[in-house]
């Protein structure tokens, strides 16, 4: 989400908690067995045969309406590059919210078999919760995959279903890196940690030479951020294997050695556990509290407009590793453009989620206007994006860091047909074990217990690995 030019992107990335909801999207909703689907309305909208180039072509010359729903701020600019291509589509852009209240909108209109839009915004985390469903046409009929290559591997595992479905198309992702106060790291001679104990040491160094200061603050209320560092160390909390067969590991040997680690920071009080986006975080940041912030690709932009005052004073690197032969990160935030599977308009549709996300100068808008980290491979290796070198990091390319770091993503992290509960238990365990200083571990077996509850009473079968 980085901009592309230094001189510019001081002026344009101050944003907002809401902005910074928007773009990235937070870990949110979920939706269950029992829940009701798409309908078949727009007849092949439900069918798996290839349409043909000529009805493509014929689709797409015939004057027709589309409603995208998205929170994107801004996105008319990208959608009338689609519009420009295709005079006769229309598209009306709809906010109907960020994340869970435009989800929420969205299963209402499903049930009620009306008001639902031909396109939707969708986080990663949240697609299951609609395939489940039948919520999501699957995009493959239309052409969709011959746009794999064209999108980093992970972020296209993360579209697919179990039988090769096309659910989605990658709009941006959120790879998990580190930003750190070169100046405190300089001052109290601690060199950037390249493993978890090397972290866990410079966090005791530090917070025993100040104890105003603390290497990282692990937010307490953040759940993104957890399921980001399961990710990176190799954890498959949740395994899909139907529609209603699901394992649930999130108390398994890597879980627990997560939980040990930071709930042990925590404890030694040497790493703070602050809820993030409030006052007092931003306050954090910009007196020097925080030596680092672990965080995604979107979160350069960000940082370089809440913490102005740090300027010139930061700089990026990849996340510490478990395995240092074997670098690997995780994924927080990023989202896709989705069709719903009751449009009456499916090629028009679907043409327009390929081209929102895919066309090189609309996935180029979304780098360059509303700071977005690509999910395209010609993104990542363009040297206007990745050579950017901003002030606020002492005109380090960070974009080229965060770049790396997205070919190490692991692609085989998998997401649960209920975040929601699943969101919503862990804060009430594992957040609050952190918060309170209490046993993580054990917060772990809590959150593994209510999980396995919940979805047995949505009508899952559960397994544990």
């Amino acid at each position: 989400m980085l901009r592309n030019t230094s001189s510019s992107m001081s002026n344009r990335s101050s944003m907002s908690r809401r902005l910074f909801l928007t773009t990235t999207g937070a870990v949110s909703l979920g939706l269950t067995l029992t829940a009701c689907g798409g309908s078949d309305s727009g007849g092949s909208s439900g069918s798996s045969k290839p349409v043909s180039q000529a009805d493509i072509d014929k689709a797409m010359k015939t004057p027709t309406e589309l409603t995208f729903w998205t929170w994107v701020p801004n996105i008319d600019k990208e959608v009338a590059l689609f519009e420009a291509k295709y005079p006769a589509i229309k598209v009306k852009v709809v906010n109907a919210g960020q994340g869970t209240p435009q989800y929420t909108k969205l299963r209402t209109a499903l049930k009620a078999g009306s008001g639902a839009p031909d396109m939707v915004q969708i986080e990663y985390q949240a697609i299951p919760t609609f395939t489940i469903t039948d919520s999501l046409l699957d995009l493959r009929p239309y052409g969709a995959s011959a746009l794999k290559e064209k999108f980093v591997d992970w972020t296209w595992q993360q579209v697919s279903g179990s039988k090769g479905e096309v659910w989605a198309i990658p709009q941006d992702t959120g790879p998990l890196g580190m930003l750190y106060r070169k100046d405190i790291f300089d001052k109290h001679g601690i060199k950037v940690p390249t493993t978890w104990d090397e972290f866990a040491a410079a966090a005791r160094k530090l917070h025993k030479a100040d104890p105003d200061v603390y290497l990282t603050n692990l937010a307490a209320n953040q759940v993104a951020a957890w399921h980001g560092l399961l990710w990176q160390a190799g954890a498959k909390p949740y395994v899909v294997s139907d529609r209603s067969d699901i394992t649930i590991g999130v108390d398994d040997a890597v879980s627990r050695k997560l939980g040990a680690y930071w709930g042990g920071l925590a404890r030694e009080g040497v790493v703070s556990t602050d809820p993030d986006f409030t006052d007092g975080w931003y306050a954090g940041f910009n007196k020097g509290k925080y030596a680092t912030w672990i965080t995604a690709a979107w979160g350069p932009a960000f940082l370089s407009g809440s913490a102005k005052a740090t300027s010139g004073k930061w700089r990026a690197a990849p996340l510490p590793q478990w395995d240092a032969s074997k670098p690997s990160s995780g994924n927080w935030g990023g989202s896709t453009t989705a069709v719903i599977r009751s449009t009456k308009n499916p090629i028009a549709a679907a043409q327009f989620a390929q081209f929102l996300n895919s066309d090189p100068a609309s996935a180029k808008m979304f780098a360059t206007e509303q700071f977005f980290f690509p999910a395209t491979k010609a993104l990542l290796t363009d040297a206007t994006f990745t050579g950017d070198a901003p002030a606020f990091y002492g005109g380090q390319k960070v974009n080229q860091v965060f770049a790396d770091i997205s070919s190490t993503v692991n692609s085989s992290f998998q997401w649960p047909p209920f975040l929601d509960q699943a969101a919503t238990d862990w804060t009430e365990t594992v957040g609050k074990s952190l918060a309170d200083k209490t046993d993580t571990v054990r917060a772990l077996g809590t959150w593994q217990t209510r999980l396995t509850t919940y979805a047995k009473s949505q009508g899952f079968t559960v397994e544990t690995p």
